[in-house]
């Protein structure tokens, strides 16, 4: 399952989320979303945990929770719709 994690610190690097997140189970990836211009993160991340259950566990036990200061927003992330190509 890919997890969506925002209202992260700033501060938060992918190690960090990967620690948290191996609490509740085993993790495959975490991708921290960067702004390409300011290589600042922007706040949210991915990680994908192959097992269903797992993830559910870690989204209900961490949704609201506070690390490093904020509270975590953890939700089942939904596939990024594509926008509609203009023609001009």
């Amino acid at each position: 399952m890919n997890i969506y994690i925002g209202n992260l610190s700033y501060s938060v690097k992918e190690s960090d989320l990967k620690e948290v997140m191996e609490d509740y189970g085993t993790v495959d990836s975490v991708k921290l979303i960067i702004d390409r211009d300011t290589r600042r993160s922007k706040g949210f991340a991915f990680v994908e945990m192959p097992n269903d259950q797992e993830a559910k566990n870690a989204i209900n036990e961490l949704n609201g929770a506070e690390y490093q200061g904020r509270q975590m927003v953890l939700k089942e992330a939904t596939p990024k719709e594509s926008a509609p190509r203009r023609s001009y």
